[in-house]
């Protein structure tokens, strides 16, 4: 399936891509545009104005995605979507310290390539934290 977003890659649009690929669509194919209006017909757009899987009622688009696909019931993504939600709106809604240092991680690997290139260093980053909090959940504590 092909999928569609605005360039230049950030926090909430590296971490949906990463999601996306990871839990809904192993196969997502993704389109980074400038003007929504290139937006291809086949492709489902993220993280643009107006769009069904975009910022709603104070939620980022990572949050979005999560209730659109089901994935809510997952503790380790519910976190990280605490994480990317604080990093992308700083609204302080949550209590997600890591928020700060994962934004000036994810906007610093942007700036060393593209946007393929951001998803793919970015990747690993967001599998070592979905490891993380999966371990966590699983052994109520932190992983040493």
């Amino acid at each position: 399936m092909k999928w569609a977003t605005r360039a230049s890659i950030h926090i909430d649009r590296a971490a949906c891509t990463w999601l996306i690929r990871r839990f809904v669509d192993p196969e997502a194919a993704f389109v980074f545009v400038t003007d929504p209006a290139a937006v291809p017909a086949d492709a489902t757009p993220f993280d643009m104005r107006g769009v069904e899987l975009g910022h709603h009622h104070g939620d980022c688009s990572f949050e979005t995605i999560l209730r659109r696909y089901d994935l809510t019931t997952d503790p380790a993504l519910q976190r990280i979507a605490e994480i990317v939600h604080e990093a992308d709106l700083d609204d302080e809604r949550f209590d997600a310290p890591e928020a700060p240092g994962l934004d000036v991680v994810l906007r610093g690997l942007s700036m060393t390539g593209d946007d393929e290139h951001t998803m793919a260093v970015t990747k690993p980053v967001f599998d070592g934290l979905y490891e993380f909090y999966r371990r966590a959940t699983f052994l109520g504590r932190e992983p040493a």
